[in-house]
C-alpha cells in the first residue's frame, strides 16, 4: 500500500491527486462546481456540490492511477479555509448553503464585536483580527437567520464544521465529527495557546459548544471511508487547511522558513517555531501544523489580488488573451516610465487590512500602453509580497539573522519575469520547486506520515527538489527607488479612504 490519495477541496473546484510512495504523482482529477452570489458581497456554495464533486474526482483519480482502495494507505484532506457549513446531526442535511471565506455579510456582527470592546481578548486568544473572513461570525449568522436554528443548536441537533470536517463526516458515513488544529485556528473560537475551543470566545460570538468538532493533530487517524464510496474502506489520516498544507508541502519545517502561494490572491506563511508571535503589523498568528500534540506556529499575511490582477488585464481590459503573455509583454515596457498599480479592487489585505479603499494607477503618461500596464500588474504582486516580508521581519526579529529564502508555488510562479522581479525587490533568493502541487502534497504527506508511507519531517524535507532559484540581480539604488515609489502609491490609495458609506 504505497499510494496516498489527497483531496484538495478548493473554492472553485475539487481535486484529487494520487501520490506514490516516492511523492511522484500517479494520477489526478479535477471538477469545478457552481458559485452562488445571492447578494452583494455574499458568496455561497451548495454543500452537496462540494461533496459530490469530491467523491467524483476521487473515483476518477483512483481509476486513472489503475489502482483500487486496497492499494491506498491513507487519504489526506486539504480545504478552502474558513468556509462554514452547519448541518443536521440526524439527517446530515445542511440547514443553509455553505458561507464561503470570501463572504462579507457578517461585517455588522464584526463591527459590533469591536464596538463592544471584544477585539483585544479575541486577538490575544486566537491570533486573528475580527473580520468576516473567519468562520465564527458566519456560524452565528446562520443560527440567527435560519428559522429555529439557534433553538435546535441549543438542543444539540446541529453540527458546525469547516469543509474538511464536513467531508470527513460524510466520508465516514456520519461516524466522525472532527477537524485538525490548523482549521480550528481559523474560526475565532479556538485558543491557539491552549489548543482548545474557548468558552469565553464561544459566549462572545454566540456559538454553542455542542456544535463543535473534536480537534486532532494534523497527522492522525481520523476514521475510515465507508466501503461503498471507493470499493473498500480507506483510512483518513491527515487534514490541514490549504495554506498550512502548502507550507508542509514546501517542507517549511524549520523556524524562519517561508512560503508564498500565488493564486487568485497570495498567502505567505513564516514558520516561527513552537512560540506564537503576536503581530504588531496586522499579520495573523496561526497554527502551521500540529504533530504529536505539539503545535508549530506561523505568521500569515494575505494579499487579496495576485493572479486576479492578470485576469483583469485579460478580461477587464482585453490587452492579453492568455496569462502567459504578460511576462513577455512586461519585458517590452518603457524603462523610462514608472507606472504603479495598487490593485485594491476589493480593499487591501495585510499589512493594511482596509476593505474600503479601491485600486488606482499612478505615474501614467501619454505613452503608457499595454506593456506598461502588464509590467505594473506583475510588479504589484512583488511589491505586495515585499510589504508582507517586511512586516514579518519586523514582527519576528529572529528573521534578521536567519538566511531567508522564499519558496513559491501557485499558478503565477510559472512567470519567470515575475519571480525574477520578486527576488530583485526582496533582495533574497526565490525558490520554485519541481512539484508545484504543494497543497495536495502537504495533505498527502500528513496522511502518509501517519500511515508509515512517508518519513518524519526532516527526512521528508530531503525530498524537496528545486526546479529553479531566482537570485537578486537589481542594483540597490534601483530597488530603493522602486520601493519608495510603491510606498507613495500605497499612501495615496490609503488617503482616498472616505470611511464607511
Amino acid at each position: 500500500m504505497s499510494f496516498v490519495l489527497a483531496i484538495d477541496q478548493g473554492t472553485t473546484s475539487s481535486r484529487a491527486i494520487v501520490f506514490r510512495g516516492d511523492i511522484s504523482i500517479a494520477a489526478k482529477a479535477q471538477a469545478e462546481f457552481p458559485q452562488h452570489f445571492p447578494a452583494s458581497g455574499w458568496v455561497e456554495h451548495e454543500p452537496e456540490d462540494i461533496w459530490t464533486s469530491t467523491v467524483m474526482v476521487c473515483r476518477e483519480a483512483i481509476e486513472h492511477a489503475g489502482i483500487s482502495a486496497k492499494d491506498i494507505a491513507a487519504i489526506g484532506i486539504t480545504n478552502q479555509r474558513e468556509t462554514t457549513v452547519v448541518w443536521d446531526r440526524a439527517t446530515g442535511q445542511a440547514v443553509h448553503r455553505a458561507i464561503v471565506w470570501q463572504d462579507r455579510r457578517t461585517a455588522d456582527i464584526c463591527a459590533k464585536l469591536k464596538a463592544d470592546g471584544h477585539e483585544p481578548v479575541i486577538s490575544e486568544k486566537t491570533g486573528l483580527i475580527i473580520d468576516p473572513y473567519f468562520s465564527g461570525t458566519k456560524v452565528a449568522w446562520i443560527l440567527d437567520h435560519v428559522p429555529g436554528a439557534r433553538a435546535r443548536a441549543a438542543r444539540g441537533e446541529l453540527m458546525f464544521g469547516t469543509v474538511d470536517c464536513y467531508l470527513l463526516w460524510r466520508l465516514t458515513g456520519g461516524k466522525v465529527h472532527a477537524t485538525d488544529a490548523t482549521n480550528a485556528s481559523r474560526t475565532l473560537l479556538f485558543n491557539i495557546h491552549t489548543g482548545q475551543w474557548d468558552d469565553e470566545l464561544l459566549e462572545i460570538i454566540g456559538v454553542p459548544r455542542s456544535m463543535l468538532p473534536e480537534v486532532k493533530d494534523s497527522s492522525a487517524r481520523f476514521g475510515e471511508s465507508t466501503p461503498d464510496l471507493f470499493g473498500g474502506p480507506i483510512a483518513i489520516a491527515g487534514i490541514a487547511g490549504d495554506q498550512q498544507a502548502a507550507t508542509i508541502g514546501q517542507a517549511c519545517f524549520r523556524p524562519g522558513m517561508m512560503k508564498s502561494t500565488y493564486g487568485t490572491g497570495c498567502f505567505a506563511l513564516l514558520n516561527t517555531g513552537t512560540t506564537p508571535v503576536a503581530s504588531k503589523n496586522k499579520l495573523l498568528t496561526t497554527v502551521a501544523y500540529q504533530l504529536e500534540g505539539k503545535r508549530t506556529y506561523a505568521l500569515e499575511g494575505s494579499i487579496f489580488v495576485a493572479g486576479s490582477a492578470v485576469q483583469w488585464l485579460r478580461d477587464g481590459l482585453g490587452i492579453i488573451k492568455h496569462a502567459a503573455e504578460t511576462g513577455p509583454l512586461a519585458d517590452q515596457s518603457d524603462s523610462m516610465q514608472s507606472v504603479y498599480l495598487v490593485p485594491a479592487f476589493v480593499g487591501m489585505g495585510a499589512p493594511y487590512w482596509n476593505p474600503r479603499v479601491r485600486g488606482a494607477l499612478f505615474g501614467l503618461t501619454r505613452n503608457t500602453g499595454p506593456a506598461e500596464l502588464a509590467h505594473a500588474a506583475l510588479e504589484s504582486v512583488c511589491y505586495q509580497t515585499f510589504d508582507l516580508w517586511a512586516a514579518m521581519r519586523a514582527d519576528w526579529p529572529s528573521s534578521e539573522t536567519a538566511s531567508v529564502v522564499l519558496r513559491v508555488d501557485g499558478g503565477m510562479t510559472a512567470s519567470d519575469w515575475t519571480m525574477q522581479r520578486l527576488a530583485d525587490l526582496l533582495d533574497a533568493p526565490v525558490d520554485r520547486p519541481v512539484i508545484q502541487e504543494t497543497t495536495a502534497l502537504g495533505a498527502a504527506y500528513l496522511a502518509g506520515l501517519n500511515a508509515d508511507v512517508y518519513p518524519e519531517p526532516t527526512k521528508f524535507a530531503d525530498n524537496w527538489r528545486l526546479e529553479h532559484r531566482f537570485k537578486p540581480n537589481m542594483s540597490e539604488a534601483t530597488r530603493q527607488r522602486k520601493l519608495a515609489g510603491w510606498a507613495r502609491a500605497v499612501k495615496g490609495v490609503l488617503a482616498s479612504d472616505e470611511g464607511e458609506g
